[in-house]
């Protein structure tokens, strides 16, 4: 089956690695883009891109 995931926090990963050990095919993620943060302001990415 073809799925289009989307998910940001913690919670979305395990989900994801299920569709994905599961045989899925996964079509496309959509997750939000990094954000700045800390005080260096560096962009850190969400929980799903990394």
């Amino acid at each position: 089956m073809r799925i289009v995931f989307m998910g940001t926090p913690d919670f979305s990963v395990p989900a994801l690695e299920a569709l994905v050990d599961a045989g899925h095919e996964i079509a496309a993620v959509y997750t939000q883009p990094p954000r700045p943060a800390g005080r260096g302001k560096k962009d850190r990415p969400s929980p799903v891109q990394a």
